[in-house]
């Protein structure tokens, strides 16, 4: 039977997109958390003591250092001159309380709409369910590396008014591929439609050097892009996602939040990861991470039952086909035996992927996430042998449409 698999303290963990080579923080012996940290204008804060001492103090409700130092690292002027301000920010605890409080500040429950493009994150759906809203979808472009269909996006905008929030994931998941900006453009021109458009950005940092439109925001007022600290900051474990916008959307997103949603512990970890010695750090596993991505590339189509990688490689993690024999026997993309291997790695060989096979032009795919040089080579060798069982007929492949869908729907 399918399941979130656990970790045991012993499996490789390869579903959920974290960074395997830890958290992007230069923490020396006699440095603490907090002690090296500046707020912008080059002066040191208290020492790690004092920051201990005042947990019996709420935590600061405005965040303003946090996010002068987001915006610091965004300010690129890759797509304007324009420069990035607090007031241009909301933080919340992982991008998913931003997904979540732009439907409840620009959507009426049981009437208005949000508009995905799938396969994407499903956090959206989740959210829109939760808020009881309907969920409208022009699917990406299979056929096209899954690009984005903008004049289908804004026909459907046209036609329907209750559409207020579209939701866009560049890199995608799980199809790890860049949007077009000029695509993302044509929506924010829409002639009629006034509503919001949001860039999820999760996975940005593994993408080329000026590809986040973060800055952007500044050139459109209904223009939101989330961020997050959870995948190329490897501070999953600290949920601090970020929303920049203009300041009248921030305005909003802040007054309806919780006065205390980011602890003190988050916020000081979240700003020591801002600091040029922890962005080395971030700098430096993302290469790491980039290396095994183009290993993987070159060496997962070398196993026989590998097929195609598809969307792209702009993030943390590869599409790939299952198929249902090898490819030079005419293999074809299988989601019994997609699903299978998925559930032979977890359970047999301690390697945990995600199953992807039920989402639109994902049949027979499993997302793996690039590891660490040593959980690779894991990877690799379990990938044959598992592959090799299933062919033989070793594999459970009782595993039913109800099991897919199980797998399928773990949001991640």
């Amino acid at each position: 039977m399918c399941s979130d698999y656990k970790d045991d303290g012993t499996n490789i963990l390869l579903d959920a997109n974290e960074n395997a080579y830890g958290p992007s923080l230069s923490l020396k012996a006699n440095a603490p958390v907090g002690q090296n940290r500046t707020n912008g204008t080059g002066s040191s804060t208290t020492p790690d003591m004092k920051l201990l001492l005042g947990l019996n103090r709420y935590p600061d409700p405005h965040q303003i250092e946090l996010k002068q130092l987001l915006c610091s690292l965004r300010n690129t002027h890759t797509h304007t001159s324009k420069t990035l301000q607090p007031e241009n920010l909301f933080v919340g605890v992982g991008s998913d309380e931003a997904i979540d409080a732009i439907l409840r500040c620009f959507c009426v429950p049981g009437r208005d709409k949000i508009l995905t493009c799938p396969p994407t994150y499903g956090m959206y759906a989740v959210s829109a369910q939760v808020n009881d809203l309907e969920v409208v979808k022009v699917p990406l472009n299979a056929s096209k590396a899954f690009s984005l269909q903008p004049e289908a996006i804004n026909e459907k905008l046209a036609l329907d008014p209750h559409i207020k929030v579209v939701y866009l994931c560049s890199p995608g998941n799980p199809t790890a591929n860049l949007i077009s900006k000029l695509a993302i453009q044509k929506i924010l021109e829409h002639p009629t439609w006034n509503g919001i458009v949001v860039v999820d950005e999760a996975y940005i940092d593994f993408a080329s050097e000026g590809s986040s439109l973060a800055n952007w925001v500044m050139e459109w007022p209904n223009l939101i892009v989330l961020q997050t600290l959870s995948k190329a900051f490897g501070l999953a474990g600290i949920r601090l996602g970020t929303a920049f916008t203009s300041p009248e959307i921030a305005a909003l997103l802040n007054n309806l939040k919780a006065p205390y949603n980011i602890s003190t512990i988050t916020s000081a970890l979240a700003c020591q990861a801002m600091q040029p010695e922890s962005l080395e750090v971030m700098r430096s596993n993302r290469s790491k991470i980039v290396k095994q991505r183009e290993r993987m590339l070159a060496e997962m189509p070398k196993i026989p039952g590998i097929g195609r990688f598809l969307g792209g490689a702009e993030s943390n993690f590869l599409l790939v086909e299952i198929l249902d024999k090898p490819r030079n026997s005419g293999g074809q993309p299988n989601n019994e035996i997609a699903l299978a291997v998925y559930e032979g790695l977890a359970e047999n060989k301690g390697v945990v992927v995600r199953f992807r096979g039920k989402e639109p032009g994902c049949y027979g795919c499993l997302r793996i996430t690039v590891g660490t040089d040593g959980e690779v080579d894991k990877f690799l060798e379990e990938m044959r042998t598992v592959l090799e069982e299933a062919y033989m007929g070793k594999l459970d492949m009782d595993n039913g449409i109800e099991d897919a869908k199980v797998a399928n729907d773990i949001v991640a």
